[in-house]
Order: C-alpha cells, then structure tokens, then sequence
C-alpha cells in the first residue's frame, strides 16, 4: 500500500503534467482532429452567370453576323455607325430599340433556338443568333 507520501507526489506529478498534456492536445499531438459533421444534401449549387457576347453594328453589318450562345448567356449590341439601327428579332421576340452612335441594347437567351434578326431601318442588314 502507498504511503501519504507516495500518494502527494503522485497528485503533484498528475497535476503538473496536466498543462503539457492539454498543451500537446491543443497542438494535434494527443487528441484526434475534430470530426465534422457530414451533410446528407449537397448544398443548393450558385446559379451560374451567363456569358455577354458582343455584336458591333458598323458599316450597316452586324459584326459578327452568325452567333452562337448558350443558354442564359447575354448579346450586347452596340451601335458604331453614325447612322441609327435596330437589331429586331424576325418573329417579334426582341427589338433593341431606336440605337443612336454609341449606344447599346443587352438581350438575353434563355430559350434553344435560332434567332434570326434585322435592322428595322435598314432590312437588309441581318445577323442569327443560335442558342445551343
């Protein structure tokens, strides 16, 4: 059986101990690293934004003529001539509005299709967007 004096000097070894053993547990030495809880559901994804395409209007063509896009992705017209243009859906679905020089008009595609448009002003100046 120990003696009175056995047992303090075991008490005081323990206790002095106890700030190296919390310290080498802080430190990753003793303890495992945490566990993290695991979520059955993946978290709801960010919407991606869409990509903007650029259509320059100048010298009466839309530059370029033929686009393809995908969906929810965005066509910037801008109109570099001097002259007044639209760029105006054939079927009625978009119509950028009366464009003075340097002005510009944003569409955006969120359907798959063709898109075929003209200048209301100037018919024969045409141009497709394809949303794929």
């Amino acid at each position: 059986m120990p003696t009175r004096r056995e047992l303090i000097l075991r008490g005081l070894a323990a206790t002095a101990a106890l700030p190296l053993l919390a310290f080498a547990a802080r430190a990753g030495g003793l303890a495992p690293p945490p566990m993290r809880p695991v979520s059955p559901i993946a978290p709801p994804a960010r919407p991606a934004m869409g990509a903007v395409h650029a259509v320059e209007i100048r010298g009466f063509a839309f530059i370029p003529a033929r686009l393809t896009v995908a969906p929810g992705d965005t066509v910037l017209f801008t109109n570099r001539d001097a002259a007044p243009h639209t760029a105006t859906s054939e079927s009625g679905l978009f119509d950028s509005g009366r464009l003075g020089a340097g002005q510009s008009a944003r569409m955006a595609f969120s359907a798959r299709g063709t898109y075929p448009y003209l200048c209301s002003i100037h018919p024969k100046m045409r141009g497709v967007v394809t949303v794929a």
